[in-house]
């Protein structure tokens, strides 16, 4: 034959600058599609052979990746192309129109070529010209070549091939001169070939002799075309398990263990998934498994195919069902999908449930690593939770598991309070909160370790889950309180001394960005601490709700809100108010019986006043309330002074606020400073 010449039979004008426009982006991806390419023809020569059709020999089918200065070449020994095949399949894309064609895909890069079946012309990302030069193994067979210089013309000519099958030549355009590197090359082969189920070759191993490396004349095979998860469990050992693992994450801790999936019926599907040691940040860990199409690799973006709290686990899934455009980076949703996804859920959770049942010892020593998985999936899948509810655990600040059940019986008859509720008392910092811990222990409380990244959310979900619980952190009130029992003990103190403990101690407290306190007192007991600092559940809880969940940001511009709780009957508060009385009674004494009769005038006028409309009310006796409220205040602000007064000189205020600062970590900078001082001088 000889030369020939002519357009691609397209519509659309020039289909070479829409696909580069499209596809710039994702554009390595023409060496899958054409590796992937070379493989499919060797295995459909494969499959030929083995039903007769081919009758000549197969010989090596290594399909070959070269790199010149200017070009890469993809090279197979499969069906190879007549020039008839060539016409058919390179020179027909069917395509409706281009202003149809580029509104259609505008924002779909990939659909691109999943619509239209371009694999091949992926290519034309990367190239400025490509040859494809291929013989039919069909007997007789004419090798032609076939050029394109990315515009629609096309010339295809006889030429010389002494074998079947193909050699694609890109020639590598100057703005993608980055894929004529041989370490790019290699590091894209190795992402998306290496387990393709041909031999795949890139240039020769190198070795290193006479202190450079130089070429051997063996292959550089980059793909292993048996990998593990297309054998059969029963062949593989632990071993083998954690060897993948490690070729798939080379910098990973082992992991905790696996599951080998292996469905034939409704849907194909294949793969490992391992359990990795998850780390505190979930979005590092997610995005690690690892999607194929029979041995192709897709993406490793598989939202859709497995629930998102499964993101987290590692390892290949393999499905020919999965439905794929072309360029395989793109998941259509269908049914198969969803039964995928169910079935992934339950696997998962048989899993578990087994290794609890048969190893409980293992699965303790593991729930560290496994709870923030086991707990996301709790949190955001309702069949999920309903599997591990059997198998999830609490764990105490001593490092004893229990299951919800058991941890219910534990607690049931020391931990419910007056109303039938279950009080759930936990911490999140074993340390910071020892003495709270400790207190609790003393009462014969158990105090649950929360200090998980998703705890907070599973709290919350757990009040929901479980009847009658409710879950308070063990520093949010005093120890009498966290498990009301019985209605609360009147303090024996009167309304003036409340006044004089609050401000004396309100105002020794040093100034602390966004924080606010509320001093109260309490009789807690003589053996209880004098001072203790509490945080209020419900707040705290919104706090810490706000710096994972979006749309509760409002709490987290709130201040914190601390209680700072006085036992009215410990030694050292009573010797504070007893010292007050002794330096302040006389003036306060005085003060407070101007306060009482401004009170009283203020109170007989209101009486006066009542059930009379605003404009009935003389403007005299308005201006008077008025000036009797300023009155009062002023006399309240002068009673405060002399308290605040007495506070300022009075060490032993300022230290038993420091120390229970320092107990909750909160005392720093200056104010840790004087403390140290103080407490030389006090101690001198």
């Amino acid at each position: 034959m000889s030369m020939q010449k002519g357009n691609i039979g397209v519509t659309t004008e020039n289909i070479f600058p829409v696909i580069k426009k499209f596809l710039y982006s994702e554009n390595e991806i023409f060496l899958r599609e054409l590796v992937s390419n070379a493989v499919d023809a060797t295995q459909k020569l494969k499959t030929l052979s083995s039903i007769g059709e081919f009758k000549g020999e197969l010989g090596d089918l290594t399909v070959r990746v070269s790199l010149d200065k200017e070009t890469i070449t993809v090279s197979d020994r499969g069906i190879g192309l007549t020039a008839e095949e060539i016409d058919k399949y390179i020179n027909q894309i069917a395509f409706s129109g281009a202003n149809d064609f580029l509104e259609k895909y505008k924002n779909d890069a990939n659909a691109i070529i999943g619509h239209f079946g371009l694999g091949f012309y992926s290519a034309f990302m990367v190239a400025k010209k490509v040859e494809i030069i291929t013989r039919s193994y069909k007997e007789g067979a004419q090798a032609v070549k076939w050029s394109c210089d990315g515009s629609p013309e096309f010339t295809i000519e006889e030429t010389e091939k002494a074998d079947r099958g193909t050699d694609i030549v890109l020639y590598i355009d100057d703005d993608c001169k980055e894929f004529l590197e041989e370490a790019r090359l290699s590091s894209l082969l190795k992402k998306y070939c290496s387990f393709l189920p041909v031999l795949v070759a890139f240039g020769k191993k190198k070795e290193w002799k006479d202190g450079k490396q130089v070429e051997t004349a063996e292959d550089n095979v980059i793909n292993d075309t048996n990998p593990l998860w297309t054998r059969k469990p029963s062949e593989l050992k632990d071993e083998d398990y954690k060897e993948f693992y490690s070729k798939l994450y080379p910098m990973a801790d082992e992991p905790l263990f696996w599951i080998h999936l292996n469905v034939d019926y409704p849907f194909h599907l294949t793969g490992v998934l391992y359990f990795p040691k998850v780390k505190s940040n979930i979005e590092l860990n997610k995005n690690k498994i690892q999607l194929y199409c029979n041995q192709v690799y897709v993406t490793d973006s598989v939202e859709g195919i497995v629930p998102d709290f499964l993101t987290l686990l590692h390892g290949v899934l393999d499905s020919p069902d999965i439905p794929l455009n072309v360029s395989r980076s793109y998941l259509q949703s269908d049914s198969n999908v969803k039964k995928i996804s169910t079935y992934i859920t339950k696997k998962v959770s048989d899993r578990l449930q087994g290794i609890f049942k048969n190893d409980r010892k293992q699965f303790e020593e593991k729930w560290a690593d496994l709870k923030i998985f086991i707990h996301y999936g709790m949190l955001t899948q309702e069949d999920f939770y309903d599997r591990a509810k059997d198998f999830a655990l609490f764990t105490d600040t001593d490092g004893k598991c229990y299951t919800f059940d058991e941890y219910k019986t534990l607690i049931k008859e020391n931990q419910t309070d007056k109303d039938g509720n279950l009080i759930y008392l936990y911490a999140n910092h074993k340390e910071e909160q020892y003495s709270y811990i400790e207190a609790a222990k003393n009462k014969g409380y158990n105090v649950l370790l929360m200090d998980g990244q998703l705890d907070i959310a599973v709290v919350g979900m757990l009040e929901q889950k479980l009847e009658k619980a409710r879950f308070t952190r063990v520093d949010s009130d005093t120890i009498d309180r966290l498990v009301v029992k019985e209605e609360k003990q009147q303090s024996t103190l009167s309304a003036n001394e409340q006044d004089a403990l609050s401000t004396l101690f309100k105002s020794q407290l040093p100034q602390m960005e966004k924080a606010e306190f509320n001093v109260q007192a309490e009789a807690l007991g003589a053996q209880t601490a004098p001072v203790m600092i509490t945080q209020s559940e419900y707040m705290r809880r919104m706090k810490e709700m706000a710096n994972i969940q979006a749309g509760m940001s409002f709490y987290g511009e709130m201040p914190d809100m601390y209680n700072l709780v006085l036992n009215a009957d410990h030694k050292l508060i009573k010797e504070v108010l007893a010292g007050e009385e002794g330096a302040c009674a006389t003036r306060v004494e005085s003060i407070q019986k101007e306060m009482d009769a401004v009170n009283k005038q203020r109170n007989d006028l209101k009486d006066q006043q009542k059930g009379k409309k605003d404009e009935e009310i003389p403007t005299a006796d308005k201006d008077e309330v008025e000036r009797l409220d300023k009155k009062w205040n002023e006399l309240k602000g002068q009673k405060e002074q002399l308290w605040k007064e007495y506070a300022a000189d009075n060490k032993v205020i300022r230290q038993l606020i420091d120390l229970a600062l320092l107990q909750n970590g909160m005392l720093k900078g200056e104010a840790l400073n004087n403390f140290v001082k103080r407490s030389i001088d006090l101690i001198g």
